[in-house]
């Protein structure tokens, strides 16, 4: 197998991607949108409403003789070549900060070691399983899905349209029934069905009872819906699927879930990349789960308005017009504070960066705004105080309670296995959430 190892936003040579040329040749300069029919996963899974990533960003875009790596992490398979897409946050040879990164965000078991236990198929399918309750939840927020489907009876309650063929075939000779076909309004349908067999197939797994525990509630009300379930349909349930896909845009997180159930009962480990030179893969938005990491640190102390989910969102003008999101909003009103979470160096935290939350400052008459980045040189915080005056009166000078502050979050560095990295991380969490429960 030929697998390349590449980090998110950096620039490299075109001749580093020779082992994973058909790889390269099917995702070079197309976009997410393009891409996100051919097997690859995106998340989140709201491309169109998440801030950081968008249908139009891309995996591998040409530079001249250089190709520019995106605001996504993961994997991509084809054949017998594998492309993984590491932070550019992470040293070493193995990516912790990924790892830790999705097991605090997504309740991501931390039983299974992506890097130790398994190879980089199997870590794209264990990947997507651990998606599932995610998935299932977001979905679920809406209610059960529920739409019309075909059922066939064969009694003497006649209430729908005669099965001619079936009628001969089950009652000659007649002894009363008769076989008809009915249109009903069913919780009990094709994609409710689909979703049992992958709950189904994730108890199964050694570890599904204890990744399914958090949507236990969930899981219940699916199986109640399902009473027609049936293990041996499962291959008939996925072609039906797979001709069916959502498409009316207020069920987008159960068209997600359609697609990730699909993929699990039908991708099953060493299936991967079957078929006529078919790419695979499950792509992770930096940015995302950077903010969302920092939401379990300080998010007691914060509102956190979220742009993917369109919730919290705040306006800036008394008419409704200018929707913005800041990432976060300090609750204390006698000393609010933002703060804006970077999946950037320190020295690319400027220009449109600095724009932005003054102008959130401005609107929620913050003295103070705050970002937070990975840091891996363990800088001091930057504090920026904002200027007055202006240069061709001669009479700039910096204010003396108005400005931002750059903050660090240390991610550690040779660490000889995972539960090292974590142990160090830990530490620089609490330094963290200890330096705003000063500063607030």
């Amino acid at each position: 197998m030929k697998q390349l190892k590449i980090k998110d936003n950096q620039y490299e040579k075109k001749e580093s991607f020779s082992e994973v040329a058909s790889i390269v040749k099917r995702v070079a300069d197309k976009t997410l949108g393009n891409l996100e029919s051919e097997g690859i996963f995106v998340f989140p899974e709201c491309m169109n409403d998440a801030k950081d990533i968008t249908r139009e960003q891309f995996i591998l875009q040409s530079y001249n003789d250089k190709y520019c790596t995106g605001n996504v992490m993961g994997f991509l398979g084809m054949e017998s070549e594998r492309i993984v897409i590491e932070s550019r946050f992470s040293v070493g040879d193995k990516d912790y900060f990924f790892q830790y990164l999705l097991e605090k965000v997504l309740d991501y078991p931390n039983f299974v070691n992506l890097y130790t236990d398994m190879n980089q198929d199997d870590m794209v399918y264990h990947l997507l399983l651990f998606l599932f309750p995610y998935y299932l939840k977001s979905a679920m927020r809406k209610g059960s899905f529920k739409t019309y489907i075909c059922k066939k009876y064969n009694d003497r309650n006649i209430n729908g349209v005669i099965d001619i063929a079936r009628h001969i075939r089950l009652n000659t000779p007649f002894i009363g029934n008769v076989s008809y076909n009915q249109r009903e309004y069913s919780f009990d349908n094709y994609l409710m069905e689909l979703i049992r067999h992958t709950i189904e197939y994730i108890k199964g797994k050694s570890y599904g009872y204890a990744l399914l525990k958090n949507v236990k509630d969930e899981v219940k009300s699916i199986v109640e819906s399902t009473q027609g379930y049936c293990a041996s349909e499962r291959r008939i349930i996925i072609e039906e699927n797979k001709k069916n896909k959502l498409s009316h845009a207020y069920y987008h997180e159960y068209r997600s879930l359609q697609t990730l159930c699909i993929m699990i009962l039908q991708n099953q480990k060493h299936r991967f990349g079957l078929g006529n030179r078919r790419i695979y893969g499950i792509l992770f938005d930096g940015a995302w789960l950077w903010e969302e990491y920092i939401n379990t640190l300080i998010g007691e102390q914060f509102y956190h308005p979220m742009n993917k989910a369109r919730s919290g969102q705040q306006k800036l003008f008394s008419d409704g017009s200018g929707l913005i999101y800041p990432d976060f909003i300090g609750k204390n009103s006698a000393n609010r504070i933002i703060v804006d979470a970077k999946y950037k160096p320190i020295r690319n935290i400027a220009s449109g960066d600095y724009l932005q939350v003054l102008a959130y400052m401005f609107r929620f008459d913050a003295k103070w705004g705050y970002y937070i980045y990975p840091d891996i040189y363990n800088s001091d915080v930057k504090e920026l105080m904002l200027n007055q005056g202006v240069t061709f009166e001669n009479s700039v000078s910096p204010r003396e309670n108005i400005g931002v502050k750059k903050v660090g979050l240390s991610i550690p560095y040779a660490c000889d296995n995972y539960q090292e990295f974590v142990n160090q991380i830990q530490k620089s969490e609490e330094k963290l959430k200890q330096y705003f429960k000063e500063d607030l």
